[in-house]
């Protein structure tokens, strides 16, 4: 029970909050030091928690809370639903639609159907918001899912039951003995207890950025949430969870998140600011991390990422179709006008005037006759007739309503949708290959990708390594084979493996491991490359876990834990007769050190260097000639202290060789395949190793990296790669730069240093074409988070990978294969296709809308598509089709294209070709058909000769512009230039459904939709020409893809470059705003329009007054003889409340 602890969760909270010697201090002095804290805890520092006593750890969480920090309640479906009716869009929609429905039971003369058009209005809103609803519902259940199987594979090392076992970071309870270890991220709060060299980054919770050495005696307090940035430690865990200062701190934040909901839009704009800020300063942290020694600066650049890609020309691509939807807005209101103009002032005024000449004066005066007819039928007097009528301003302001529809029907909706379901359709599969993304907008980023800078170990090889080759006592041996190491043992004089097995087992981290199964090879825990070395003490016939029990790591004097600086490792133990310091690392730093080696039967002999001449030629060169990792095992007896043992160049230096050995960690059988797919799609590979040259350049050849004789210059050491590189003064030079990382393939004994230049140089190139290099980059240590940050696209090893590399990456591979980086680029070149394919279709669905509209506007004053129809093909159709057209599957012919660049137009001439194409097509059979249907198909009427009756003549003009547009669909699956649409089109079996599913409800809509969506039932021979003339687009596909696209001039382009993030802000932002409140003006304009309906029946009654006097004239065409209709009430542009058009960072979720 609570009550047995010696301390309560009150005191721990209270403990915690103590920093530095204060908190030394106050264990001391309150609790009695850190052995008695432990006690009071009912823990025990070296067996740890009984892990199978499941009551007891239960116990531990009712009293001190569990390790797991509830997320925010999700919103409810409800609240999602009413969350989307409160878009002003809506809103407005909703006013128009019950006003419709007003006056059309009290006004309309068929008051028994006047109430279905704003009935349908009304439901067709409900749609929209439940499809809203549902879409958000949807992504945050995404969300959710893949944020906690982030949480459920972040495992840790804790002691329990005297072992050292993985312990998923939310099972960790008050009292457990965690073991940290470089690059891992304190799950919980705790107290030091024992360690070497620990040093933390405690920025992310105090801001400071330099490194907190934390020990025993001075600053024993760990934080959850601080990153370990060399050494390692116990930690005795004291506050999880909501009660550990990084809980608490996450707490008030979601506090203040609840209390100020209805600030959402100031505190957004706050909070991406703050973000900047906070992004600013942690890559200022990881950049001084990468550049330990302040020199391998690169030139200055912007912290934030660029946006994307294809961010940018969606953002490009929409500011020219607003420029196009302009002009023909424009256009069809200067038309209109004049029509106007001309039928009323020119050849409407003359019909009721008549001319008398008297004395040779002509004298122009009205027909009174035919005026007092037709204002007698209008019920109007003679005084209300005038050469101008303020009515006019009505049927002007209907011409602009009408114009800005066409403005309306020219921005492609459905976009925002399609970009939104291909990401999350990649992402999905995505995780399927390995790939697990955490932003989303790498996922088309990396299918832009020209470079890719890659790690070796693991990656590129199967990070199984081995000890295949061994120098002992001047001579090499094989161990590749547990009966020749166990043959080596015999050998080897008795000192000389004392010495080895020792140095092994007792200088490499207690949590590398190697756990023998029984069936199979061993597992390997930990350091793969000390694993391989314990695992040649095992098959010698020795124990490691003999030796470290008898040496504990409490025992150890001091260590020298290894990096990328270092090279090397050392551990000191105190001995009888002194200090023992063993120490390993690479091959020529550690023999560097060296000033004798154990030669024959183990004699200690002095390291001439003729010998150490011959060493690296004979045993070191000749092993890294064979793909193998030299590692040198040695140590040092101190008689006495030395005067500071911070001083590395003194203390380890003099050291004795005890052997080199070789590692072997074979390359993956298919990487050499896959470089050659990245080569033939444009792909440059870079391997970025730790490996010396010699060892380098034989795995680049395996992998097919380097190719030949002749590329000397490909292959560079990190010292002469940052010489080059670098001014004389040490300051970063672009120049110098770009004279050397074209040829760049490998890049040997790098530093994470040299890995940050080299990507940042990359990205701020220009030297090999005026488009910028789209870098990704892997890396799994924590000194690589600077350059995973700076890449376009970071890729962290799932499996290798340290805390702090996973939180600064994009792309977690979760199997740490280079395959899965070419797999994720395959899905970003997917992605990329998916969106152009949408595109052809969905331009061409606007091109003939925008055209159809503009021409039946001006020939018959509206448009031939009625609203509800066309809410039905801008809406409905283009939620499917984006649901079609972004799930296609990736294909290997991905593979076989080069990038598209930065610069590249986002509709390609083929595309262009495409679109313009058929959208010929279409707007022809249309036209056609508007103009001539009536008498080619020996119909009754024409859709305009009764706007409020559903006609057959436009129930055909609608059901032939479905059926092309479902035909096109099945064309826009290719937008290459391929002339086979129907490869592979069941492979997915959405596009299918999506198929089938439109074409049904499109026969019961024109069969049952009667007066709601404007269509009447038509006999089986129309249904058979709509369909004929809908399959006439995939023949018309054939003469189109014949047609060279250079017949296109490469002046065209849409969405090219794109904008410069601020250019692109704020023309996304001019734009969108303008354009919603002309949709909403629109739409309050057309929602009052039939307020005016029955002072038009007057003007249509002095119309047919006019016409019955035997004037001559065109009823038909004249504005006044048209009942105003709501065909302006257009919900195809509408846009969810949650997803703007092309508002790239609403999808940008971090995972």
């Amino acid at each position: 029970m609570p009550e047995k602890f010696g301390i309560n969760l009150t005191q721990l909270k209270d403990l915690m909050e103590n920093r530095g010697t204060d908190g030394k201090d106050k264990i001391d002095n309150d609790y009695g030091g850190t052995e008695k804290l432990v006690e009071l805890l009912k823990a025990n520092i070296h067996t740890g928690l009984d892990g199978n006593d499941a009551e007891e750890l239960e116990n531990r969480v009712q009293a001190f809370g569990r390790n797991y920090i509830p997320p925010k309640p999700p919103k409810s479906f409800f609240l999602l639903m009413w969350e989307a009716a409160q878009d002003v869009t809506l809103i407005i929609l909703v006013v128009a639609a019950v006003i419709g429905i007003v006056l059309g039971l009290t006004v309309e003369e068929d008051k028994e159907t006047g109430w279905i058009e704003g009935a349908a209005i009304l439901i067709s809103v409900c749609l929209v918001i439940l499809v809203t609803a549902g879409n958000d519902w949807s992504k945050e259940r995404q969300f959710r899912s893949l944020q906690t199987k982030i949480d459920d594979d972040n495992a840790i090392s804790v002691i329990r039951n005297s072992e050292s076992q993985k312990v998923f970071t939310k099972e960790i309870v008050v009292g457990d003995i965690i073991q940290l270890g470089y690059g891992d991220i304190l799950p919980a709060d705790g107290i030091y207890l024992s360690g070497n060299d620990l040093r933390i980054d405690e920025s992310t919770l105090t801001g400071e950025t330099d490194q907190i050495k934390k020990s025993a005696e001075k600053d024993p307090m760990l934080l959850s949430g601080t990153s370990v940035m060399e050494g390692s430690c116990k930690m005795l865990v004291t506050a999880v969870g909501p009660n550990s200062q990084a809980g608490i701190i996450v707490s008030l934040i979601e506090g203040r998140d609840s209390d100020e909901d209805s600030d959402s839009d100031s505190e957004s704009e706050y909070e991406s600011d703050s973000e900047d800020a906070d992004n600013k300063s942690e890559d200022q942290d990881l950049e001084k991390m990468a550049n330990g020694d302040g020199k391998a600066k690169p030139a200055k650049k912007s912290n934030k990422k660029e946006k994307s890609v294809l961010q940018g020309k969606l953002n490009r691509l929409a500011i020219q179709i607003g420029y196009f939807g302009t002009i023909a807005a424009i256009l069809t209101i200067l038309v209109l006008i004049i029509k106007f103009c001309v039928q009323h002032f020119v050849f409407g005024i003359p019909m009721c005037q008549v001319t008398t000449t008297v004395d040779g004066v002509d004298s122009v005066e009205w027909n009174k006759e035919i005026v007092e007819t037709a204002c007698t039928g209008a019920g109007m007097a003679w005084s209300d007739f005038k050469g101008w009528n303020s009515s006019y301003i009505k049927d002007l302001l209907e011409y602009f309503i009408i114009g800005v529809t066409v403005l309306v029907v020219a921005v492609p909706e459905g976009l925002p949708l399609a970009v939104t379901i291909s990401l999350a359709y990649s992402v999905r599969k995505m995780m399927r290959d390995n790939n697990l993304v955490r932003h989303l907008d790498a996922c088309e980023t990396m299918g832009n990708a020209t470079a890719i800078c890659s790690d070796k170990t693991g990656t590129l090889t199967k990070n199984r390594m081995n000890v295949v080759k061994a120098f002992f006592q001047a001579s090499i041996e094989d161990t590749d084979k547990k009966e020749k190491s166990e043959a080596l043992n015999k050998k080897l004089s008795g000192d000389v493996i004392k010495l080895f097995c020792d140095s092994v087992s007792i200088n490499s981290s207690y949590s590398s491991q190697v756990i023998e199964q029984e069936h199979g090879q061993p597992k390997h825990l930990g350091n793969k490359t000390e694993c391989a070395l314990l695992h040649l003490v095992s098959d010698m016939g020795h124990s490691y876990d003999d030796i470290r029990k008898n040496n504990t790591e409490e025992s150890f004097f001091k260590v020298y834990t290894f990096n990328s600086k270092r090279k090397c490792m050392a551990t000191v133990l105190k001995t009888d007769t002194g200090y023992r310091l063993f120490v390993k690392g690479a091959a020529e730093v550690v023999l560097g050190r060296c000033n004798s080696i154990l030669g024959e039967n183990g004699a200690v002999v002095a390291l001439t260097e003729q010998t150490f001449n011959r060493i690296i030629e004979e045993v070191v060169e000749k092993m890294a000639n064979l793909a193998l990792r030299t590692i040198c095992v040695a140590y040092k007896d101190l008689e006495s202290e030395p005067d500071d043992w911070e001083d590395e160049d003194t203390v380890l230096r003099q050291l004795t060789c005890i052997s080199v050995v070789g590692i072997e960690d074979p390359v993956r059988d298919e990487v050499p395949e896959a470089i050659e797919k990245c080569r033939g799609a444009g792909i440059v590979i870079r391997m970025v190793t730790g490996d010396n040259l010699i060892t380098a350049r034989s795995i680049a050849q395996k992998c097919g990296i380097l190719r030949g004789e002749g590329e000397e210059d490909a292959i560079l050491e990190g010292k002469t790669f940052s010489k080059l590189v670098h001014e004389d003064n040490g300051e970063f030079s672009q120049s110098k730069f770009d004279m050397v990382w074209p040829k760049l393939r490998v890049l040997a004994r790098s530093s994470p240093s040299d890995k940050y230049v080299l990507v940042t140089g990359i990205i701020n190139s220009r030297c090999v074409s005026s488009n910028r290099e789209v870098v990704a980059v892997t890396g799994d240590g924590t000194n690589d988070a600077p350059a995973l940050k700076a890449a376009d696209v970071g890729f962290a090893m799932g499996i290798a990978g340290t805390e702090v590399a996973k939180n600064a990456s994009d792309i977690i591979l979760t199997d740490d294969n280079f395959t899965s980086i070419v797999k994720a680029c395959m899905w970003g070149r997917n992605v990329y296709d998916s969106i152009s394919k949408f595109l052809q279709f969905q331009l061409t669905v606007n091109v003939v809308a925008v055209m159809l509209c503009f021409i039946g506007s001006c020939a018959h004053g509206a448009s031939p598509l009625r609203a509800v129809p066309m809410l039905w093909v801008n809406l409905i159709m283009d939620t499917f089709a984006s649901l079609a057209l972004a799930t296609e599957p990736p294909t290997e012919e991905l593979l076989s294209r080069k990038p598209y660049g930065r610069t590249k137009p986002l509709i390609s001439r083929t595309m262009l070709k495409n679109i313009i194409g058929h959208s010929f097509y279409q707007l022809v059979i249309m036209l056609v058909l508007l103009f001539y249907g009536k008498t080619l198909l020996d119909l009754d009427a024409n859709s305009w000769d009764d706007p409020d009756t559903p006609t057959a003549h436009g129930t055909i003009l609608f059901n032939t512009f479905v059926w092309m547009q479902i035909f096109n669909e099945v064309n826009s699956r290719k937008c290459h230039g391929e002339r086979n649409v129907f490869k592979g089109i069941f492979n997915n079996y959405i596009f299918v459904g999506v198929i089938v599913g439109t074409s049904c409800a499109q026969a019961i809509l024109v069969q049952f939709g009667g007066h709601a969506f404007s269509t009447t039932s038509i006999s089986w021979q129309h249904w058979l020409i709509c369909i004929a003339i809908g399959a006439g687009e995939l023949v018309w596909g054939q003469i189109v893809a014949t047609i060279p696209k250079s017949a296109i001039p490469t002046g065209m382009r849409l969405g090219s470059k794109p904008f410069t993030p601020e250019e692109a802000t704020q023309a996304r932002l001019l734009w969108m705003r303008s354009l919603k409140r002309v949709q909403h003006q629109v739409r309050v304009a057309n929602a009052f329009k039939r307020a005016g309906h029955e002072r038009h029946r007057r003007l249509s009654l002095l119309a047919e007054a006019a016409n019955n006097s035997g004037r001559p004239t065109d009823s038909t065409n004249h504005w006044w003889a048209k009942k105003s209709e709501p065909d302006g009430v257009k919900m195809n542009n509408m846009k969810p409340a949650a997803q703007p058009l092309l508002e790239g960072d609403e999808d940008d979720t971090h995972v």
